[in-house]
């Protein structure tokens, strides 16, 4: 389907403003990107929004509705992105962006049914047993939509050594999001903290935010940041195939949620007492680093070298969904 300057430009808007009310943060460093790649970023972040607020059934990210029919949501997701795929009218502008974007830069089904299965994994209350599972599951909420990111910024669907680093980039954002935000999860209600990390802490179940548990827990946070720095040099690594200003972004958020992390296991056991953010000039500061290494383009490959990729986190997850519902007395699908 051939879309229109006009109706092109309206989808954009829409994206535009949908990324300006839903992520500050990920609005300010889509600036750093040239104007075609900041509106078919804007494009594909209005689709990942729009299938959150389905899953969850909320809207903007707000309070979340009735949970009841999940089925009925994924499956509205599904049958919405294959309409946008075949590049047919779906009636709502963010998978209508999804599919402009799609046909544009050449995102397959196959990535957008990883970044799915990640909704669907919120939705379902999921718990990680390993650390295996907990990096699966960071990888089917961020490390994918990495993946289409580095599409949207000019990477070769085809070039899987590219797109293995642009997910090592939403691993570092998403284990930097869990350490932050542990204790605001478990009042939501959600763990992404492996059972088993847990359990070598010596921690029951439901009780590791408790006051008496917080030297514990800043050990697993520790443990969390020391992962996403190993993912965080990786996808340095990857950034050096990118075109310059797509490599100052990404390099300026690497750096900016990496010190997200930092700033958690600095503050140790008082993590939790207060949101953890990077100031505005520090956030500046990264920025300018950012840029002298986009310049210099010569990122070191982290000791020990990189031998992981895409295919070392997709492929058990129906195999971590069966187990995590027999676990909660759920019945398969």
């Amino acid at each position: 389907m051939t879309v229109s300057p006009t109706k092109r430009a309206a989808l954009v808007e829409h994206a535009r403003l949908a990324i300006k009310v839903g992520s500050q943060s990920f609005s300010a460093a889509a600036r750093l990107f040239d104007r075609e790649t900041r509106e078919r970023a804007w494009l594909l972040y209005a689709w990942c929004r729009r299938c959150d607020d389905i899953a969850d059934n909320q809207e903007m990210g707000g309070v979340l509705g009735d949970q009841s029919d999940l089925g009925a949501r994924l499956a509205l997701i599904r049958r919405l992105t294959a309409l946008a795929f075949a590049g047919k009218p779906t009636g709502d502008p963010g998978f209508d962006a999804f599919g402009l974007v799609a046909r544009e830069v050449g995102l397959t089904p196959a990535m957008a049914e990883d970044v799915i299965a990640g909704f669907q994994l919120d939705a379902e209350d999921w718990r990680p047993r390993t650390e295996a599972d907990m990096l699966r599951y960071c990888y089917h909420v961020a490390g994918a939509v990495g993946v289409m990111m580095a599409v949207v910024m000019g990477v070769d669907p085809k070039d899987q050594e590219t797109l293995d680093r642009a997910n090592d980039l939403g691993l570092a954002f998403q284990l930097s999001n869990i350490a932050r935000d542990i204790v605001e999860d478990d009042a939501a209600g959600r763990c992404y903290l492996p059972v088993e990390w847990l359990v070598q802490q010596d921690i029951e179940p439901g009780q590791h935010t408790k006051p008496h548990h917080r030297k514990e827990l800043a050990a697993m946070a520790a443990r969390l940041v020391a992962l996403v720095e190993k993912h965080e040099a990786a996808a340095r690594v990857g950034a050096a195939k990118l075109p310059f200003r797509s490599r100052w972004a990404v390099l300026s958020a690497a750096r900016i949620y990496g010190a997200i992390g930092r700033k958690v296991r600095a503050r140790g056991p008082e993590a939790w007492n207060s949101r953890t953010y990077v100031p505005r000039a520090e956030k500046a500061l990264y920025g300018v680093r950012a840029f002298l290494s986009a310049v210099i383009n010569r990122e070191k490959v982290p000791k020990g070298g990189i031998d992981w990729g895409i295919a070392d986190f997709r492929p058990t997850l129906t195999l971590v969904i069966a187990r995590s519902r027999r676990r909660r007395g759920n019945p398969e699908p």
